[in-house]
């Protein structure tokens, strides 16, 4: 979960090394270093700092240095505590070597034991520092060859850039399920674990597929096998802005983020559900006769995706008539089941490296089922491992607590389900219509309520009154079950406040017991078929004393009777309220955070892609 990038041309690298660094700061922030070759003396200079980047801008300093040629790492700590001595790049003993890594070696037990035997003196806890070591036992005039060996001996999944000061004008990588892109600019080139580390400089991107090495150069990349012969990679225009990697003019990226799922929402529909016309899928890979041939679906995610993945359970089986199951990628990857062609395995993962969803997915993919990942990031590791895939295109998100790509998601189930129900038959067209009517209004509506002043304001002042509470209930019932789970989640990674979320249902078989009168419990209350069950379980809640908060539909006044304060979300299909119920209760989590001085960017602990297990 480590941000990497590299950079060779005519550029000063440090400045543009520093710059990608603090764009991918979201992917790890616990320590950060540079390697900068310097063309007069024909050695490295590395510079490593603990904490954000503004440490390692401060060790850096402001004085000029003569050189266009340099790697760059942020880290979030896996093997070895966040410290100096721990951070990357890490060098040969010799200093020729430096290189930067992210992901895990999982046999560097071994392999450090190996080298000790040989003489190697290890200064860091971590992990990756085996990798130089392997390189330099290996080298002997051929930096790709050494790389290649130095690969051969590796166990894990890992995404590795390395310099030797033999080579000042060269960057060789190499990826194993981890990410890694290339940049490409006239007379420059950079590689990188994201995008958003060059956009600001070149749009123009080269995908590095899995276990294959790259020499990169100012002139270009050269794309190799493990065999060394040459590959061709086709050149990509990406087109995100470069305003999207900033603020623009919001206090955080989450705020800027939550108030861009409207647009979101609109790029996910995009030109595959226009009015009037046959919905367009066909990226899916699926045919209409592979439709109609699945019989059972199974949708495997971490986290936030997870919960993009029971709403689109409900959705599945409503509306297209499908068995549906969900599960946690990092659980179902390691039980033992049956699988056929007849399974469609669906893997939801915003960055498309999620180690644990790729991990399920290449499972069931062996396993003979279907595999369709759901992804937000173009010729993204999922999209490779899947047999086709559906792109949510929510643009760049930035804050580690997802919003917009988590809402891009359902909206993505929301267009495969009523796909699905074209192709099968499912669904009365005159419903079908309705439906199809009711996706396209989601989008204004969340502007509408967006745009609210007084909205906001109700919110605010839930969040003023409650911010200091250590303890807080979401329960829901059918769909608003993971709304409940989702806005849990936020308040935890937003605020550090605990937050349990329930099935209403399940109040009386224990959590229960957690109320009283100092307990905030958030009721998921839209009107929908459960309404009336709802209102029963906040009666339970109430009688224990605990305040209750409810998210409810616009013009249900009754519910004032029940709840201590409500936050209103405009009226759609049950099935589609998930899309607009979870935004208040997303800025009342950011809100809570701000008001406790939480980094509402960069919550501790935690990283934007969790490419480790």
């Amino acid at each position: 979960m480590c941000g990497i990038i590299g950079y060779v041309g005519t550029k000063q690298a440090d400045g543009v090394l520093l710059e990608g660094l603090e764009r991918l700061e979201y992917r790890g922030y616990d320590s950060a270093g540079i390697s900068l070759f310097d063309s007069d003396s024909g050695e490295f200079e590395t510079i490593r700092s603990v904490g954000n980047l503004s440490k390692l801008r401060e060790a850096v300093g402001d004085h000029e240095r003569q050189s266009n040629f340099g790697i760059g790492h942020t880290r979030w700590a896996t093997h070895g505590r966040p410290e100096e001595h721990n951070a990357h790049p890490f060098r040969s003993p010799d200093g020729k070597i430096t290189a930067v890594v992210n992901g895990i070696i999982e046999n560097y037990v071994e392999l450090r034991a190996q080298l000790e035997a040989k003489g190697y003196v290890f200064t860091s806890e971590t992990d990756v520092e085996v990798v130089p070591f392997l390189i330099d036992e290996a080298y002997n005039g051929d930096l790709l060859a050494a790389v290649k060996a130095c690969h051969a001996q590796l166990e894990g999944h890992f995404a590795i850039v390395v310099m030797h000061t033999d080579y000042p004008d060269t960057m060789v990588g190499i990826r194993r399920q981890c990410p890694l892109v290339i940049g490409v600019g006239d007379g420059e080139t950079y590689i990188a674990s994201a995008i958003a580390a060059f956009l600001k400089w070149t749009k123009t991107v080269q995908m590095i597929e899995e276990d294959e090495l790259v020499v990169v150069t100012p002139a270009g990349t050269r794309f190799l096998s493990l065999d060394s012969g040459e590959l061709t990679r086709e050149a990509m225009q990406i087109d995100w802005d470069e305003d999207a990697a900033e603020k623009g003019g919001y206090e955080s990226f989450t705020l800027k983020e939550i108030n861009e799922q409207p647009d979101a929402l609109e790029n996910t529909l995009g030109e595959r559900m226009r009015h009037g016309m046959p919905a367009d899928l066909s990226e899916t890979g699926l045919t209409p006769e592979d439709v109609k041939k699945i019989r059972h679906v199974v949708i495997l995610g971490c986290g936030t995706s997870y919960h993009a993945g029971l709403v689109g359970r409900y959705m599945i089986e409503s509306w297209a008539g499908l068995h549906a199951e969900v599960d946690l990628a990092s659980e179902w990857r390691h039980r033992d089941f049956p699988l056929g062609d007849d399974t469609l395995v669906i893997g939801v993962t915003q960055s498309g490296e999620t180690a644990d969803t790729l991990g399920a997915m290449e499972k069931a993919r062996d396993r003979g089922a279907r595999v369709l990942a759901v992804s937000n990031v173009l010729g993204s590791q999922a999209t490779r491992v899947a047999h086709g895939t559906l792109y949510t295109r929510a643009g760049l998100e930035v804050g580690v607590a997802s919003t917009k790509a988590h809402v891009a998601q359902v909206m993505a189930f929301a267009v495969l389900a009523m796909w699905f129900a074209e192709q099968r038959g499912s669904m009365e067209e005159a419903e079908h219509q309705v439906v199809r009517e009711e996706m396209e209004r989601i989008p204004d509506l969340m502007r509408v309520m967006l745009e609210s002043e007084p909205w906001h304001e109700s919110i605010r002042e839930v969040a003023e009154r409650f911010h200091n509470k250590e303890f807080f209930m979401f329960l829901g019932r059918h769909i608003g079950l993971p709304v409940g789970l989702e806005a849990a989640l936020k308040l935890k990674e937003l605020s550090y406040i605990p937050s349990d979320a329930y099935a209403a249902g399940e109040m009386k078989h224990g959590p229960i017991a957690l109320l009283d009168d100092d307990t905030p419990t958030v009721v998921i209350a839209t009107d929908s078929h459960v309404y009336d069950k709802v209102v029963s379980n906040i009666q339970e809640v109430r009688a224990r004393g605990a305040v209750v908060i409810a998210v409810a539909t616009e013009g249900n006044t009754e519910i004032r009777q029940h709840a201590d304060h409500v936050l209103y979300v405009p009226r759609t299909r049950n099935e589609l309220m998930p899309l607009l119920a979870i935004v208040p209760l997303q800025l009342m989590a950011y809100h809570i955070a701000t008001l406790r001085g939480a980094n509402v960017d960069q919550p501790r602990n935690l990283a934007k892609t969790v490419t480790v297990e």
